[in-house]
């Protein structure tokens, strides 16, 4: 699950393998077998045919819903959804505009249901208030690819696909612990630059941090919660910063919070500890490779799980299943594992990052 926003301040401008995975609405765009984008990111994102599942078979439409792209990372999972659908001749992709409106997120899936699309592939605004539309479009016959923020039913979706918000906290944690260990750091201060606190995604981020931490026997020394917003990044990160003289870990749950984050850090003049950061960004990698600020790595939350959705609705309208797991039957949840990028293998998740 997951929930972005966007500041005032500018941001600085695993993908399933393809062995693996053979009312009220205006369509803002359709994708068939027209020629894919030719940007970075989308190539990258979308895997490539090659296997006898990506083979052409039975024409489908797959109709695509998700929030407004004000944010860089769901801005990526639009585009990584369109990309992936124009790997296949056999696909046609049904794009309604992005809303954070949840009424007009049901209006527009009411309309793909309307239209009879043989799938239905949403990244809700809400999960639980649209939990309702995704069971209507289950009960007609239409299946449903739930992606990242879940329904409250398991009735309201075929498959749902997502990322790793405790394995973020988790792996962040390890990090910091092991780095720390390692510096011979006896009893450190870390600080958490968490999300919006009342979401269960930042509870289960910060729970796997506290879990991380404590297999060094460390914990977290200041914690504060901004609003996944870079101009909240940067207030929480200054209170922070004044409120402690002396920090030897920070972690930051949103990479595109974390531009705020660094703005605050530079202003303040700080450097005597290093960050970790959030989601994947494309200036956090590049940060990390260039390894001249405080930000050492990063913990993906991976923007191209749209991209595996769309290859999973595929084959589920096609009826077909995934080629290396025995059975007939396509899994009915896949949790996406959130790897920790550092300066020694940034180059391989550069590619997929998102901008």
């Amino acid at each position: 699950m997951n929930k972005r926003g966007r500041g005032g301040l500018d941001r600085r401008s695993l993908l399933f393998s393809g062995a693996a995975l053979g009312g009220g609405a205006l369509v803002a765009g359709c994708t068939s077998n027209k020629t894919p984008d030719d940007s970075p990111g989308n190539l990258n994102a979308a895997a490539k045919a090659g296997t006898d599942n990506d083979k052409p078979g039975k024409q489908v439409t797959i109709g695509f819903s998700a929030p407004a792209a004000d944010h860089g990372w769901m801005a990526a999972i639009s585009k990584n959804a369109s990309a992936q659908a124009k790997q296949y001749s056999d696909v046609h992709l049904e794009v309604v505009e992005g809303t954070n409106d949840v009424n007009a997120q049901i209006s527009q899936v009411q309309t793909l249901i309307g239209k009879k699309v043989d799938i239905l592939v949403i990244l809700p605004f809400d999960g639980k208030a649209l939990t309702a539309v995704a069971q209507q479009a289950m009960d007609a016959g239409i299946p449903v690819v739930n992606v990242d923020r879940v329904f409250d039913t398991p009735l309201a979706y075929r498959t749902w696909i997502g990322g790793d918000n405790f394995g973020m906290g988790l792996n962040a944690g390890l990090y910091i612990g092991k780095t720390l260990k390692a510096k011979g750091v006896a009893k450190p201060v870390i600080g958490e630059i968490a999300g919006i606190d009342n979401l269960e995604l930042t509870k289960q981020r910060s729970a796997g941090l506290k879990k991380g931490l404590a297999k060094y026997g460390f914990t977290v020394g200041i914690r504060q919660a901004a609003d996944f917003t870079a101009d909240s990044g940067q207030q929480v990160m200054s209170n922070v910063l004044q409120a402690r003289s002396h920090l030897d870990a920070v972690w930051n749950h949103d990479d595109d919070q974390g531009i705020g984050v660094e703005a605050a850090i530079k202003q303040a003049g700080r450097s005597e500890f290093f960050m970790v950061g959030g989601a994947g960004s494309k200036h956090v990698m590049q940060e990390i490779k260039a390894d001249n600020s405080v930000i050492k790595a990063t913990v993906v939350y991976p923007s191209n799980m749209s991209a595996s959705a769309i290859k999973l609705a595929r084959l589920i309208a096609q009826h077909k299943a995934i080629g290396d797991l025995v059975g007939q039957d396509l899994p009915s949840s896949l949790t996406l594992y959130s790897a920790t990028v550092t300066k020694e293998n940034v180059d391989q998740y550069l590619p997929g990052a998102f901008s």
